[in-house]
Order: structure tokens, then C-alpha cells, then sequence
């Protein structure tokens, strides 16, 4: 939420290793480790530890296990995205309820610029249970989305031409 106005929203998946047929479950996740760390400037790695053997123990999978080609098993619990996790754009798709609930929270701390966390079961529809608002939310987790732009709108208004600060209602 930016100047209380819903900029972008952003799914969270847990890391998810697909199979090949071919592969070994550890080969799978060093591999997506290898393609996450290249995307993320070194952020983004699956560890290795207990908690990976634990989802895919719970999965029915070891390490050297190979799975399917093109099953699907979530490698970790949470979906944060320094342990693998990753990140889906789903602004266009958002319930206006959502937005609703959204921009009322931002409206409730009074903070203009806020993260607000939501679990969903899906963007499309209207149920959600509230987790928290940021303060300090993460702009740049929002590619494609303008936000780092409408940030700078709302410092700046006198910047933006007439018709799109109408349009914007900045």
C-alpha cells in the first residue's frame, strides 16, 4: 500500500524442486540453489539441514531418492524467500476485498506506505486472515509493479504531470 492505494501484491510459495526423471532430489535442489542464488545476488539459497529432510521425508522422499518427471515436492514449510521460497505477482488478479481490507489497515495505523501481510488461500477470492503491517516494506519485491516509482510520486507529487496525479489521485 502506497499513499493508500493498493501498488502491487505478491504470493509466497515454499521452495519446490520439479523432477526430471533423471536427477536426484539433491541434485534438483542444488540446482534450483544455483539458479535462486544467481537471481537474487546470492540471497536465496535451499539449505540442506533438517528442516529439507523433514519435508521430504514427509513427502515420501531422501536426497538421493529421483523423482518423477515433472512431480512436484515442496522442499521447505515456509515460504521465506532467503530459505529458496519465491515470489508471484498477482496484482491483477487481486479480490477487490482484498484491497479493501488492505488499504483499511494502512487507514487504521495511519501509515501511508505500508506492507501488509495476508494469508489467502487464493488472490481471487475474498477470505483472508490478517498477519501483519510493515512499516518498512520491501519495494523491491514487486517487479514488474511500480513501486519504487509511486513511492517517489508520493514524496513528490508536484513531479508527477497533472493528468496522471488525477488519475493516481495523488
Amino acid at each position: 500500500v502506497i499513499n493508500y492505494r493498493v501498488v502491487a501484491a505478491a504470493i509466497r510459495k515454499p521452495a519446490t524442486i520439479v523432477g526430471n526423471g533423471k536427477s536426484t532430489v539433491r541434485d534438483l535442489i542444488e540446482r534450483q540453489t544455483r539458479r535462486r542464488l544467481a537471481a537474487t545476488g546470492g540471497e536465496s539459497a535451499i539449505p540442506m539441514d533438517a528442516e529439507t529432510e523433514r519435508c521430504l521425508a514427509a513427502a515420501g522422499f531422501r536426497y538421493d531418492d529421483i523423482p518423477a518427471t515433472d512431480e512436484s515436492i515442496v522442499v521447505r514449510k515456509t515460504a521465506n524467500l532467503h530459505t529458496g521460497g519465491t515470489i508471484h505477482d498477482v496484482t491483477g488478479i487481486l479480490h477487490p476485498a482484498l484491497i479493501d481490507a488492505a488499504v483499511a489497515a494502512a487507514r487504521a495505523i495511519e501509515i501511508p506506505v505500508t506492507g501488509i501481510d495476508f494469508i489467502v488461500k487464493t488472490p481471487t477470492e475474498p477470505d483472508y486472515w490478517f498477519i501483519e503491517a510493515n512499516e518498512r516494506p520491501g519495494l523491491a519485491n514487486h517487479e514488474p509493479q511500480p513501486t519504487a516509482a509511486r513511492f517517489v510520486d508520493m514524496l513528490f507529487p508536484q513531479t508527477v504531470p497533472a493528468p496522471v496525479r488525477k488519475a493516481l489521485q495523488i
